[in-house]
């Protein structure tokens, strides 16, 4: 009843057509009782007794009765369908919405093939309810109601005997219900465990051809593959099991009728014509029978996509869109309080433990440290995608957590380690953040980001379609078209996650003289594992587990002969450093 009541407040909308289409399934219901009553009355009348001028009529009638049926049936099914997709489009809607919302969490926690699952199999499950399963549950019980009704008027006796059959039908449609429900949630699990295996093997492909693991690859497909055909034969073992059952006894309807009904003409009890359409009567008692099964089946399946769905729909963003204080004219002043920081799924892991740092407009911040040190997590906690467990984030001098999370983020632009780029031109990628920008400020912020020289020898230019996820361009590319997109933004706070990694030495610099022109009134972080990258920051931290253990600008650092001084090193050769006089490093 709670997945009906769910659903309702997508179709509800539609209640006017509901109304009409149900109306339209009752009187075309009430329309098939007719035919078998003039069909009695065929023999009765006309073959009985004889009266050829009935017969016409009758034809007629029961001739109107089918083609009014055909007109009815055909228009409630399309009312119902359309209502359907009409829900199914809302539900889709209101699911890509709320994916919008959710959180870094809920991705680190939750399989794209699950996600994948809900929008497509089990919108399509609800979809299938409300354009067919329901009328047809609601025409079935009405053919079930009008046949019992008339065959009472008939022959009580008869009906007796066929609703004697009923019961049992009953029983065995309530056991395939019980053992049918927990096996539709488990396609439903392993229909995602394989959509995630899938997607992933797509994802990775390079990674599987590299390594020649196609083999393994096929293997694991066909354990997921086997596994989702295991459980649909668990199902339609079910189905096996009672649904012969269920088709036999409703076929008994049949047997008891002609031989009692034949049984009652015989001794004079009951007249050809009442048998008659008795019998025309017995396809409505009949087919609810043998549907019950398939309708509880399909009914089964709603109620396990319906929860799937209203789960995701129900789940809450540990960043809520909460607009306490706008963000129109924030300036970038960031300050980090003794903040700490561990994900939800991990409350014993510290990632960032005691953080205090403090950023001004017009002031770069360099980041260095090992993989896993905390310093990509740093920078999440700026733009929000996670807030810290204790201690406070301040952009502007304001707690981050009132800042509106979307105006905030307007003001931020993040050059992530992991570059992502969308199928469509290398143009429409650099806009991203600002729709409405003009050819001539793209090109502007690609010239910055030293990608304007290789767009332009590519066949199409600016209008080149780069594939899916940035294929066929090079690492460097794809990371200066990531940063000419930030640039876009005209961020108050600049945040570059290893962006120039994949670059050579050359073009960094040029990128970093560029920026420099640009950035004079940012916050910026850059986080490197080049000191080439953050050597003339205004200050540079040094992270190891989530802590900070070394901070200063590049010459104080040296002068530490930390962590600083033996990267310094071994990226750049200097093996007898000297401080010299006022800071200056002599290599």
């Amino acid at each position: 009843m709670a997945s009906i009541k769910w659903v309702w407040q997508y179709a509800k909308v539609y209640k006017w057509r509901i109304i009409f289409a149900t109306l339209l399934v009752i009187i075309a219901s009430g329309l098939s009782i007719v035919f078998p009553l003039l069909g009695g009355m065929l023999v009765d009348t006309v073959i009985d007794k004889g009266k050829i001028g009935m017969l016409l009529p009758i034809l007629a009638g029961m001739y109107g009765i089918v083609v009014l049926r055909i007109i009815m049936r055909y228009t409630y099914q399309i009312l119902f369908e359309t209502i359907g997709q009409n829900t199914l489009y809302k539900i889709r809607e209101e699911l890509y919405d709320k994916l919008q919302e959710m959180d870094f969490g809920f991705f680190n926690q939750t399989r794209v093939g699950d996600i994948m699952a809900r929008m497509t199999g089990d919108t399509d499950a609800i979809r299938h309810f409300v354009s067919w399963v329901v009328y047809t549950l609601l025409e079935n019980m009405l053919l079930f109601i009008a046949a019992v009704s008339v065959m009472a008027t008939i022959d009580w006796r008869l009906m007796l005997a066929l609703i004697a059959v009923t019961p049992l039908i009953a029983y065995l449609t309530m056991r395939m219900s019980s053992q049918a429900r927990p096996l539709f949630y488990e396609i439903r699990e392993s229909f995602s465990r394989l959509n995630s295996m899938v997607e992933e093997n797509i994802s990775g492909n390079r990674v599987v051809k590299a390594f020649t693991r196609e083999a393994f690859e096929i293997e694991k497909f066909n354990a997921h593959n086997n596994d989702y055909r295991q459980r649909n034969i668990d199902s339609a073992n079910v189905s096996r099991k009672y649904l012969p059952i269920l088709d036999a006894l409703a076929s008994c309807l049949t047997i008891i009728t002609l031989v009692l009904g034949g049984y009652f003409v015989i001794n004079g009890q009951m007249t050809l014509g009442n048998l008659v359409t008795f019998n025309g009567v017995l396809w409505m008692l009949n087919m609810p029978m043998r549907m019950s099964g398939w309708l509880i089946n399909d009914v089964q399946r709603f109620i396990a996509s319906s929860f799937k769905i209203r789960d995701m729909l129900d789940s809450e963003t540990q960043i809520p869109v909460i607009s306490e204080k706008s963000a129109e004219n924030l300036k970038g002043y960031v300050e980090f309080d003794d903040v700490s920081f561990h994900f939800a799924d991990d409350p014993e892991t510290e990632v960032l433990s005691h953080i205090s740092l403090k950023a001004v407009p017009g002031q770069t911040i360099g980041i260095l440290g090992e993989t896993g040190s905390g310093k990509s997590t740093l920078v999440n906690l700026i733009a929000r995608f996670y807030d810290p467990t204790s201690g406070v984030v301040k952009i502007d001098g304001v707690d981050a957590r009132k800042w509106h999370v979307r105006e905030l983020r307007d003001h931020i632009a993040l050059v992530m380690q992991d570059i992502f780029l969308f199928s469509d031109t290398i143009e429409e990628n650099i806009a991203f953040g600002v729709p409405d920008a003009d050819s001539l400020e793209v090109q502007k912020m690609a010239r910055i980001a030293d990608a304007d020289h290789f767009i332009t020898q590519m066949p199409e230019g600016y209008e080149t379609i780069v594939g899916e996820r940035g294929v066929g361009l090079s690492g460097g590319q794809k990371q200066r078209i990531s940063l000419a997109r930030a640039l876009m933004k005209d961020p108050s706070i600049l945040i570059l996650d290893d962006t120039t990694s994949a670059v050579d030495m050359e073009t960094e610099t040029k990128i970093q003289e560029e920026l420099d022109q640009i950035t004079h009134d940012k916050t910026t972080f850059i986080i490197a594992h080049r000191i080439s990258s953050v050597k003339e920051a205004d200050e540079i931290i040094i992270m190891a587990h989530g802590k900070i253990v070394e901070r200063g600008n590049h010459e104080t650092l040296l002068a530490k002969k930390g962590y600083y001084y033996e990267v310094y090193n071994k990226q750049l050769g200097n093996f007898d450093i000297e401080i010299g006089n006022g800071g200056e490093v002599n290599g």
